[in-house]
């Protein structure tokens, strides 16, 4: 593990900061975690119906080809009908937004706006045909605008799920350890300082204790009337030798 810390002067303020900070940083590291869960698995369940709707986009565009192939033969080529028929379109894509664990997802949903412009195409023959393929083109766009939707959030969950682990990964191998290592490096410095205390007081009561059995050891050495002091009767000073 890296032994890098923050450079930052050792006192218990500091200490009490430190310790914020990494509660700080486990919380945030807890929630981008179950961040990074919920993306993940919502991830999946995109990735499954992704799969489910290219197999259905296969299908219905397999049908939708043949139903094309029947208008075909029955009436011939109606594309040139079909492009002076449409002047507006009738499908329409919205688009909203959904929201997964802070992150916004688009959606979006096929509407069906405005009268039918080929109501009128087959009339004389092959009308049946006509409805048929553009009901099955219908669910056709319908199919592909889901599978536009899944792939959009595919790709959206994707980036926010790798900027999501890089940030769980930064916090928990980068920032946590630095923060702990700062904290262990006050808490080392404070113990020392604590310590060099204890013996600057303990040196501080020896001397003491060595000053005052000095002045008891004179006093002792020159009587009960000397006290230390200068005697009027003895005329002797405890200073001197």
């Amino acid at each position: 593990m890296s032994n890098a810390r923050f450079n930052i002067f050792p006192t218990r303020m500091a200490l009490t900061t430190m310790k914020n900070r990494l509660k700080g940083a486990n919380t945030g590291h807890s929630l981008l975690k179950r961040k990074s869960e919920a993306l993940t698995r919502r991830f999946r369940e995109v990735v499954k119906k992704i799969s489910e709707a290219k197999l259905k986009m296969g299908k219905v565009m397999q049908v939708a080809s043949f139903s094309y192939a029947q208008v075909k033969n029955a009436m011939g080529d109606i594309g040139f009908q079909i492009r002076e028929s449409a002047k507006l379109a009738q499908l329409k894509v919205k688009a909203k937004s959904e929201n997964v664990s802070g992150t916004q997802i688009p959606a979006f949903e096929m509407l069906v706006d405005g009268q039918n412009a080929f109501e009128l195409t087959g009339l004389g023959r092959g009308g049946q045909q006509v409805n048929q393929c553009k009901d099955t083109y219908q669910k056709t766009v319908q199919v592909l605008v889901e599978l536009a939707s899944l792939q959009t959030a595919f790709v959206i969950l994707d980036e926010v799920i790798k900027v999501t682990n890089r940030r769980v990964n930064a916090i928990e191998h980068v920032i946590i350890p630095k923060i702990e290592n700062t904290i262990k490096f006050i808490s080392s410095e404070l113990d020392e300082q604590d310590r060099e205390e204890f013996f600057r007081l303990k040196k501080v009561q020896e001397k003491k204790k060595q000053k005052l059995a000095l002045e008891q050891k004179r006093t002792l050495s020159y009587g009960s009337c000397c006290s230390g002091r200068v005697c009027t009767r003895c005329s002797k000073s405890p200073y001197r030798v």
